[in-house]
Parts: structure tokens; sequence; C-alpha cells
């Protein structure tokens, strides 16, 4: 791919701050509420002008300055949840990209197939490289109202990515994301998270290489665990390997019903039984709470 063909529409700016909502009875504090904004914004190291995270121990900080998510999962979620509206912003993202121009609109392939962990991208003024997928704690249920949000966002690997700033400078609607560099070792935005296993009570990792291991767990393991605990409990412990998960540990192998449709799935599934889907779908089932009809 010529880097100078591969370029990326920036949609919309979208920033917010922090409020206050109420879940299940109990008052919540969240940034994920943003709105588009019209004109330039000053995307400085950590943040665009007017944009705020609520808790800062797992959101924003210099490696998740801006979170971006592509226009065309709008598309996807709106045919998901019908009689729902899903308006631009509605992830909690502060950049809305449009890929179908870009070299990075290839086949079937969602862009978080096609883009790299160490990609490098001019926007405005600016320059931005991509960090690490976004995992959705349990406030994407809020901001939904649902509380199955997280599992169906997770499954369906429309998850989106985070940029850090390497330089700061204005940037606005109708920008172009424009590539000046990809690592050539790097690890797609996808495959951080898709190789999942349940190994006892332990969540296992798989990651395609030693960089990989070292974002997951020096990025990811806080966010991470928040959102297996919200499905899996509070006790969830998490293991990151860069070998190959054996094939009876697979996510959608159920070692319990042994259903065929589970000991068949592809890892790359969409069903609702792949990811964290097919966790819980084992989890429930060593607790005797699934049975076969």
């Amino acid at each position: 791919m010529e880097k100078t063909r591969a370029t990326i529409k920036l949609v919309s700016v979208n920033t917010g701050l922090p409020r206050e909502v109420m879940w299940h009875g109990i008052s919540v504090t969240t940034g994920i509420f943003k709105e588009p904004v019209q004109g330039r914004v000053t995307l400085r190291k950590l943040n665009l002008d007017g944009d705020r995270q609520a808790d800062l121990t797992v959101h924003g900080g210099a490696h998740k300055a801006v979170y971006c998510y592509p226009l065309a999962h709008y598309h996807y979620w709106r045919k998901e949840l019908p009689g729902r509206e899903v308006p631009i912003a509605m992830f909690g993202e502060n950049f809305t990209v449009d890929f179908s121009t870009s070299d990075f609109s290839t086949g079937e392939s969602l862009p978080e197939d096609l883009v790299h962990l160490g990609d490098q991208f001019s926007v405005g003024s600016a320059e931005v490289i991509v960090t690490q997928p976004r995992l959705p704690c349990y406030k994407l249920g809020v901001r939904f109202q649902a509380d199955d949000m997280v599992k169906r966002f997770l499954a369906s690997r429309r998850t989106g990515f985070y940029f850090a700033v390497t330089r700061e400078g204005e940037v606005g609607a109708d920008d172009e994301l424009k590539v000046i560099g990809r690592d050539p070792n790097g690890v797609p935005v996808s495959e951080i998270t898709r190789p999942m296993a349940l190994v006892g009570d332990t969540v296992l990792i798989a990651a395609p290489n030693d960089f990989a291991r070292d974002v997951i767990e020096n990025r990811l393991r806080t966010v991470l665990t928040e959102a297996l605990a919200d499905e899996l409990g509070s006790d969830v412990q998490i293991a990151v390997t860069v070998e190959q998960l054996a094939v009876e540990n697979v996510v959608n192998c159920c070692d319990v019903c042994g259903s065929a449709q589970n000991r068949k799935s592809n890892l790359a599934s969409e069903s609702p039984d792949s990811f964290i889907g097919g966790i819980v779908h084992v989890q429930q089932c060593r607790a005797g709470n699934y049975r076969l009809q």
C-alpha cells in the first residue's frame, strides 16, 4: 500500500465533559457523552480542548488521548439495534472517521484488521500514532442503557482504536488523516484482543508477538480486567501468552456442553458466542446454568 494514497476523512470531531447519570439506581459519573463540535479544535497531548474523562485510572492519558471510531460501524449498529437512535459520537469517540475512500477500505476486512499499532497519521496540523484498541467498561452500557452492550460491542470486533498525540495542532471536520509512517512489524488492532480462552478460572490472551504482549500487559490489563469483570465477576484473572492457544481451550470450544456450534466456531466469528460472549457461555455451563434443549 502506498502511504501517500491512504487518506481517511475526519467526518466529525466530538468532545464532552463528565456528567452524572443514573444507572440501576446509582449515580455514575462518565465522560462518554460527547457531541460534534463546529470549527477547529486544538488537539493536545492528553485530549482535545473541551474534552475530559471521568475516571483517569482507565480512561485518557497520553496513550489514549483520542478515541477514533469508523463511520461504517454506525451502519452496522443501526441494523443491530433497530428502533434505537445511534447518532454520531454515541460511542464516545473523539474522531468519527470515514475509511470508504481510503486504501484501508479493502474487501470484507474491518478497519481494525487493516490499521496497525504504530501507524502514524497527520491530521490538520497535528500528528498522531495508533496505540491500542478500545476496551469498553460498563459505561458503554450506561450510554446505551443496555447491560449487554459491552459484550455485544466486543463480540462485533468493531472496537475502534486510540491515538497518542505526537505533535499538537488544530483539527476539524473534513480534515484528512494521511499516513506518514507505518511500523513494518506493526500488529493489526484487531489482533490484540481476538484470541482469548478460558483456562480454569483464568482468561488467557494469546498475543501474536512480544510487542503485542507488552501492549496488553502495560496498557490494557486494567481496562480489560474491568470489562471482563462486568461479565465474569470481580475475581477474574488475566494471563497473556505469545504461544498458540490449544484448540480445546479456545473461547468457542465449550468443554461442558460440547455443542457442535461452539466447538466448530471460528475465533473471528461475529456471533454472540464469540469473544467474551464465548467465555461467558463456558463460565455459565460450568456453573450449571445452561442446559441443552
